[in-house]
């Protein structure tokens, strides 16, 4: 977690800024996992049609693993560009 978001924080007692610290943690835990679930569920709705199979073919796996690939590459470029415009924020550069 980012304990810069702290800073205007300093005259909060220590034990509230842990519980604040916690509450963080367990925010970003939940929305990681609804992202996990949300790129699950798209990529088996837009990959898998046939229900003939325990297991998925292999036309239906190669589709999984370059939808979850494209949904990956996309979140890092999301937050690498997040990122970009919070450093620029706090130095002054506008983008």
């Amino acid at each position: 977690m980012d304990k810069s978001i702290f800073n205007g924080m300093s005259d909060l007692p220590e034990e509230d800024k842990q519980r604040m610290s916690t509450m963080v943690d367990q925010l970003q835990i939940r929305d990681s996992l609804r992202m996990y679930n949300s790129l699950a569920e798209r990529c088996f709705k837009d990959c898998v049609d046939t229900f003939y199979r325990k297991s998925l073919t292999r036309n239906e796996e190669a589709c999984v693993l370059r939808c979850a690939k494209k949904f990956m590459r996309l979140s890092m470029q999301v937050g690498s560009r997040f990122s970009d415009l919070d450093q620029g924020a706090h130095t002054g550069v506008s983008q």
